[in-house]
């Protein structure tokens, strides 16, 4: 599998909710680093163990999303790595409220794996959301 269509897997499975799924898109000892993650959620999770935990805690939380069709994924010079520009339309399930969160990723895949993440993610976006000021 290649570095866009693993991170394509990604997004549809978060897209649809299925959360049990998306660890096994990770190497077991994947580092993924979310520089802009706001606490509780951690800045840096390592390994397939610890990926799966935090993908059951997002699916056991009031957030549903679904990627917008669009998203760039720009190749670089290495071909583990792609860096990806993408949106999610998101819900808070027990509000009803809707928001738009931005996202880039910086995508390493090896053997269809991805063995490390950046992910740029629109936490503020998701704090608002929440109702967090």
């Amino acid at each position: 599998m290649t570095p866009r269509e693993t991170f394509l897997r990604l997004v549809q499975g978060i897209s649809a909710g299925r959360w049990d799924e998306l660890a096994d898109l990770y190497a077991e000892d994947a580092v993924v680093e979310q520089p802009f993650a706001v606490p509780p959620a951690p800045s840096r999770i390592e390994g397939r163990t610890t990926v799966a935990a935090h993908f059951a805690r997002a699916g056991e939380g009031p957030l549903r999303f679904r990627v917008r069709d669009g998203a760039v994924v720009h190749e670089t010079a290495d071909p583990e790595v792609i860096v990806t520009e993408f949106t999610y339309d998101g819900e808070v399930t027990t509000t009803g409220a809707v928001f738009t969160m931005s996202n880039v990723q910086v995508l390493r895949v090896r053997d269809g794996l991805i063995v490390s993440s950046r992910d740029y993610h629109d936490h503020a976006a998701l704090g608002r959301a929440l109702g967090a000021s």
